[in-house]
């Protein structure tokens, strides 16, 4: 596969990005719609309150029309890049909705998360089953080479990966450009891995959701003009988790997506601590509003965060190609 045909689906996501989020972000600052602000945050989130939100939706259907045409030219369009493209439209579908009540119809909590889950696990399923159809043998890779084969716990498997990774993604975004920088490096770094195993469908796609995040962090740096909402947290982490499954590198999530790991770890150990012990582990979880409430500001997490996601990629490279 050329450079040059790399380029284009990267180029298409992020042009169509650029050219549209302003249109978009006209017609919220328009009708006087944003994100609400939770006041139990920190309070230096309290001036962002207004901000337009569900920008996620234009970032993720750039990456479906972008995607569709170059692997439509190069003739890549597979089950896998189907599937994909379905987990993407069912985690940012459950997203959006859970925007839409939100921000039009002042619904504060949305879905429940109940009604999140259902929609996920059956993402993880209906995912499972074309793993069955396509003959992917039920093993988890092990980073020092090697498989264990866990039949139909796979399946179990499929919808833990799939539920845990895009809420993870979801905790993670919570201030100006971070999972958008985050993302970026998370799909490029899968890009490499699909091009070295010869899966061009799936890199066409990671490509393009890389250059589709590019365009958006234009308008989601601080300060955020838009923020991606639960339509695109949600679904860039059900793709992530359905990718390194279906190039059979589970493992490497857990390294290209150290980040979103440690700020759910984050969650689990402040409610645990304080449920047993009455005391708070972090100032407040997840972790990145721990290093903003100790002096750090956005700008400084983003980077330490980019920086420390850069280093677990290039781990994860190392270990597969070295």
């Amino acid at each position: 596969m050329l450079t040059t045909e790399l380029l284009i689906p990267f180029s298409l996501g992020f042009a169509f990005v650029l050219m549209v989020m302003p249109i978009f972000i006209g017609f919220f600052r328009t009708k006087k719609m944003g994100q609400a602000i939770r006041e139990e945050g920190p309070q230096a989130h309290l001036a962002k309150s207004g901000t337009p939100t569900m920008g996620g939706f234009v970032f993720l259907i750039s990456i479906v029309l972008a995607s569709l045409i170059t692997t439509l030219w190069l003739k890549e369009v597979t089950p896998f890049y189907g599937i994909v493209i379905f987990i993407l439209m069912l985690y940012g579908g459950l997203g959006f909705v859970d925007d839409f009540l939100k921000v039009f119809k002042k619904q504060n909590l949305g879905l429940n998360s109940l009604q999140k889950l259902i929609g996920q696990i059956v993402g993880g399923i209906i995912l499972y089953g074309v793993i069955k159809m396509e003959g992917i043998s039920e093993t988890l890779a092990l980073p020092w080479g090697g498989s264990i084969h866990i039949g139909v716990l796979y399946g179990v498997f499929c919808v833990f990966w799939l539920v845990g990774f895009s809420n993870a993604v979801n905790l993670t975004d919570g201030i100006d450009g971070l999972v958008s920088g985050l993302g970026m490096i998370s799909f490029l770094t899968y890009a490499f891995i699909a091009w070295k195993q010869h899966q061009i469908d799936i890199a066409l796609i990671c490509i393009t959701t890389a250059g589709a995040l590019f365009g958006f962090f234009f308008y989601n740096k601080k300060p955020a003009k838009i923020f991606m909402g639960d339509v695109g947290s949600l679904a860039l982490g059900g793709m992530l988790a359905a990718i390194s499954i279906l190039l059979e590198k589970e493992w490497t999530l857990l390294l290209i997506g150290f980040v979103y790991v440690v700020e759910t770890a984050s969650v689990m150990l402040q409610v645990a601590s304080f449920k047993l012990t009455g005391k708070r582990i972090f100032k407040m979880s997840p972790i990145h509003h721990h290093f903003e409430l100790s002096g750090w500001t956005e700008w400084k997490i983003d980077i330490v965060f980019w920086i420390v996601g850069l280093i677990m990629s290039g781990l994860t490279l190392g270990i597969l190609y070295l």
